[in-house]
C-alpha cells in the first residue's frame, strides 16, 4: 500500500490549491494608458485566453474524478499499459486529424466532407474515449512522477507538496514581445488555443505595425504552470512525463523568491525555467526507466530547445546539430544588435531560419522575440547563446547531492550573481 495522507486531506490540499489558482488570476486596477504593457493588453484582449473559466472547469473535473480514483485498483503493470494505450489513442487521433486536414487541401477531392465522413466519425468516437481515459492517465502519471520526486528527496510525510497535478487540454498559444534593438522579453500573454499559423502570423504583423520598435512572436507551448498544470496532448511518454515534472517544479518554486518573482527580470525567468527544465528532464527519464522500460525501447530525445516550439521534421537530425547551429545564430545576432545593426540582424535571422527549414526544422519565425522566449530554456546549449546563466544552473545541478537540494539552492536566488555566490559557498 502506498504511503499517503488520508484521502480527505489529500483532496482538501488539491481543492485549496485549485481555488488559489483561480484567485491568482484576478487582477487589480491596471496601469496608466501610456504604459507599454497596458497598451499591449488592450491590443490583444480579444485573443486572450480565459484562465478563470479554465480553472473553474478543471476544478470541477478534478473534484469529480477524485471521488473515484479507479487507478488505485490497478497494479503497476496495468497502470503502465493503461497510459501507453491512452498515448496510442492520442497518436491515432493526431493521424486521423492529419488525414482529414489533407483531404480538405487536396484539389482532386470535390467534397472533402463526404470523403472524410467515416474518418470524422471515427475521430469523434476516439475523442470521446480519450476524454474518459485521459483523466485516469493524468492521475497515473502524476502518481508516478510523485514517486520519482520522493526518491529525489522531496515530500513531507510521504506527500509531495504541492501535489503533482496535470490536465491534458488544448493549450493557449503564447505571445512574446521583445524590443528590436536587444533580445529581451518585455511582454508575454497567453492567447486562445487553436490558432492557425496564418492567425499567428497576422497577430505578429498587426502588433509590429502598431509597435514598430518591437518584435513579436506567437508560439505553441508544451505545458503551462496553472494548477493543475496544463499539459499538451502528446503521444510521447518521454515528453509528457518530462513536462509534468517541469511544471511541478514551477509550482514548487512559487513558494520561493525564484518562483514568486518570476516576472521580475529576464535573469529570474531564465534561472527559473532552466531549473525546471533540468528537474523535468531528470524526473522524466526516471519515470521511463522505473515504469516503462520493459514495454519499449526508449526513443531518442529531441533537442531541449524544441520543447516549446512548432512541430519539427527530424529527417536530417542525424547530420545536423540543431543546438550548435542555434547557438551560433544567437551569438551572431547578439553581436549585430550590440553594434546597432538591427536590419542586418533581422536579415541574418531570416537567412538562418531558411537554413533550419532546409535541414528539417520547420521554424515559422526566427526573430528577437523568438530568442527572448527560447533563450530562457538554457539547460542545454542553443538559443541562450553565451548567456552564463545556463552553465551556472547546470553547475548547481552537478554540485547538488539530490534534486531537492538543487531546487533548495536555486529557490532563494533571483539573479545570476546571487546564484554564483551560493555556488561559491
Amino acid at each position: 500500500m502506498r504511503n499517503k495522507l488520508p484521502v480527505n486531506w489529500d483532496r482538501a490540499i488539491h481543492t485549496a490549491l485549485l481555488v488559489l489558482g483561480v484567485m491568482l488570476l484576478v487582477h487589480g486596477e491596471g496601469p496608466p494608458p501610456q504604459d507599454l504593457k497596458f497598451r499591449l493588453n488592450v491590443a490583444t484582449t480579444s485573443r486572450a485566453f480565459n484562465f478563470v473559466t479554465w480553472e473553474l472547469e478543471a476544478l470541477a473535473r478534478k473534484m469529480a474524478f477524485g471521488a473515484l480514483n479507479p487507478q488505485r485498483f490497478m497494479d503497476e503493470d496495468q497502470r503502465a499499459r493503461f497510459v501507453l494505450d491512452y498515448l496510442g489513442q492520442v497518436r491515432d487521433a493526431a493521424r486521423l486529424a492529419d488525414e482529414i486536414s489533407r483531404a480538405y487541401s487536396n484539389l482532386q477531392i470535390d467534397d472533402p466532407a463526404a470523403a472524410t465522413r467515416e474518418q470524422q466519425q471515427t475521430l469523434a468516437d476516439l475523442r470521446g474515449q480519450m476524454q474518459r481515459s485521459g483523466l485516469v492517465a493524468e492521475a497515473i502519471l502524476g502518481e508516478q512522477v510523485s514517486s520519482v520526486l520522493r526518491s529525489g528527496g522531496f515530500g513531507t510525510l510521504a506527500q509531495i507538496l504541492p501535489p503533482v497535478s496535470g490536465s491534458f487540454t488544448p493549450l493557449p498559444y503564447l505571445l512574446i514581445v521583445s524590443p528590436r534593438e536587444v533580445i529581451q522579453s518585455v511582454y508575454q500573454r497567453p492567447l486562445v488555443a487553436g490558432l492557425t499559423a496564418a492567425e499567428q502570423d497576422a497577430i505578429e504583423k498587426e502588433l509590429e505595425s502598431q509597435f514598430p520598435d518591437k518584435s513579436a512572436y506567437v508560439t505553441g507551448i508544451g505545458g503551462l504552470a496553472a494548477y493543475p498544470a496544463m499539459l499538451l496532448e502528446s503521444s510521447s511518454l518521454d515528453w509528457v512525463s518530462d513536462v509534468i515534472a517541469h511544471e511541478w517544479a514551477h509550482h514548487y518554486l512559487v513558494f520561493y523568491p525564484l518562483g514568486f518573482y518570476y516576472d521580475r527580470s529576464g535573469e529570474t525567468r531564465t534561472l527559473n525555467e532552466t531549473a525546471a527544465s533540468l528537474l523535468g528532464e531528470w524526473a522524466g527519464q526516471e519515470v521511463i526507466l522505473r515504469y516503462y522500460t520493459p514495454y519499449f525501447e526508449r526513443s531518442k530525445r529531441l533537442p531541449n530547445a524544441l520543447k516549446l516550439t512548432e512541430e519539427v521534421t527530424v529527417a536530417n537530425q542525424a547530420h545536423f546539430d540543431f543546438g550548435a547551429e542555434m547557438h551560433i545564430t544567437r551569438v551572431t545576432v547578439d553581436q549585430l544588435l550590440a553594434e546597432g545593426k538591427i536590419e542586418a540582424a533581422e536579415a541574418y535571422m531570416e537567412e538562418r531560419r531558411r537554413y533550419f527549414v532546409a535541414n528539417g526544422y520547420l521554424l515559422r519565425r526566427l526573430n528577437q522575440a523568438y530568442f527572448a522566449f527560447h533563450g530562457a530554456y538554457a539547460s542545454a546549449p542553443g538559443a541562450a547563446g553565451e548567456d552564463p546563466i545556463g552553465p551556472a544552473v547546470r553547475l548547481a545541478w552537478a554540485l547538488s547531492a539530490t534534486p531537492r537540494e538543487f531546487l533548495r539552492t536555486l529557490g532563494p536566488v533571483t539573479t545570476l550573481a546571487a546564484l554564483e555566490a551560493r555556488i561559491g559557498e
